[in-house]
């Protein structure tokens, strides 16, 4: 909706943006075709899990982290029994970081699908809504609803339920799945990897407008295989730590504009998510990934955010490959945990959400009760990087008319699939011409 001022200035307002999670606001100003402020709004109100989970116990930050977000759950927990095992000290098992990755992959096949067909396909195809694909698109929405199944019914089987897992537990689980229960699986796993790579082809065609940023990327880096549960910070520059140095190089600050923290990276600003994942860690994807990349048009290294879609069905295609190599190669008999006791210290660990690398921090007394805990969630780390997408692009395409321009504003954040409260509400969009 447009409104025109008395001053001749104009102002869009978008009263609602379907396709992303959580409340916020956005407002631009241009003045003389030039624009002169982006802020992304952050208004919704702060959910204190931080707060709350001081004075709990050391092995309730898996089950309460996971309320955090139902699409990335396993993100949080992943991150926070990594964090508190570094406290204690423990050390687990191949097999039990081998049903973390697992469970870990279902979560990437079922938030990677969602965002690909049901969040993203409409900004290229023209439609509003993935209800309204539909009736053009019948097949290939059937398709995304059995790739999404596919990964609920993996985190159902190892996570005991597939919206915040209940069989986590600092140490690794409380009991394991069996092979034959996994091989259950196997048939629709098999349909969604050659499905994943038909959803590499599929985006492949869509048409993405130019833009390339010069963004610092950061993700984690395993030395035995792509990145998904656990490794190494490395970055664009050359810079590569530890997770428990994370405190040295991730500093969050305020702004004025947003109840969500902002930060930064070495002081600088940076991106996490699918394409700093695939620009570092393109070389440990595997054979066929690496073809169908290739094939669809992405080079070694990604910027062009709007082609992050391609980037997340390689990697659809990826967790299928990693769920399917995991389940053939178990064997029944590993024990389902490792013991974990209560110590004093500071822990820290991270993982890689769908959406970027997440970090957690905890400090706990001698009796294992939290005195202080730090989550840092990857939308929260793109803030920066949204705001400054949100500017290039407008001034980019600045003579659009405010209905072109306003689509390819909410286009540019949905490119992130950001998680702003991890639950659907409205984001406001303010465009202001003088």
């Amino acid at each position: 909706m447009t409104h025109q001022l008395k001053d001749g200035s104009q102002v869009l307002q978008v009263g609602m943006l379907a396709r992303v999670e959580g409340e916020g606001g956005m407002h631009i100003e241009i003045k003389d075709g030039v624009v002169e402020s982006v802020k992304l709004n952050i208004f919704e109100p702060p959910r204190f899990y931080e707060a709350f989970l001081r004075g709990r116990k050391y092995t309730e930050p898996p089950d309460i982290t996971a309320r955090i977000c139902g699409i990335c759950p396993v993100a949080y927990q992943s991150a926070s029994t990594e964090a508190i095992e570094a406290i204690a000290g423990a050390v687990t098992t191949p097999e039990i970081q081998a049903m973390r990755r697992l469970l870990y992959c279902g979560e990437w096949i079922e938030s990677h699908s969602l965002h690909i067909f049901m969040l993203h396909a409409p900004d290229f195809l023209g439609y509003d809504s993935v209800i309204e694909m539909a009736a053009d698109y019948g097949p290939v929405v059937e398709m995304a609803l059995r790739l999404k199944k596919a990964g609920n019914d993996l985190m159902e089987l190892v996570g005991g339920r597939a919206i915040h897992p209940v069989n986590v537990k600092v140490g690794g689980f409380y009991r394991m799945p069996t092979k034959a229960q996994m091989l259950a699986l196997r048939p629709a796993l098999e349909r969604g990897l050659e499905e994943a790579f038909e959803t590499v082809k599929l985006v492949s065609t869509f048409d993405f407008p130019d833009m390339e940023q010069p963004y610092e990327y950061v993700a984690l880096r395993h030395p035995d295989y792509y990145a998904i549960e656990r490794g190494t910070v490395v970055s664009t520059s050359g810079v590569t730590f530890p997770v428990s140095e994370f405190p040295k190089h991730i500093k969050e600050f305020h702004v004025e504009h947003s109840n969500a923290l902002h930060a930064k990276f070495d002081d600088t600003m940076y991106m996490v998510g699918p394409l700093a994942r695939y620009t570092l860690n393109f070389h440990q994807l595997s054979d066929r990934c690496k073809e169908a990349a290739l094939a669809a048009g992405l080079g070694e290294t990604c910027r062009n955010q709007f082609k992050s879609i391609i980037v997340r069905a390689v990697e659809l295609a990826y967790a299928f490959e990693e769920a399917l190599r995991i389940i053939d190669g178990w064997k029944d008999g590993a024990a389902p945990s490792v013991p974990v006791g209560p110590a004093k210290g500071e822990g820290m660990g991270a993982s890689e959400a769908p959406r970027g690398i997440i970090f957690h921090r905890y400090v706990t007394d001698e009796n294992g009760i939290i005195e202080d805990a730090q989550i840092v969630p990857p939308t929260s780390q793109n803030q920066p990087s949204i705001e400054l997408d949100l500017k290039t692009a407008a001034q980019k395409w600045v003579d659009m008319d405010d209905h072109a321009l306003t689509h390819l504003c909410e286009h540019a954040i949905r490119n992130y699939d950001p998680c702003i409260s991890c639950a659907t509400h409205f984001l406001d969009l303010r465009i202001k011409r003088s």
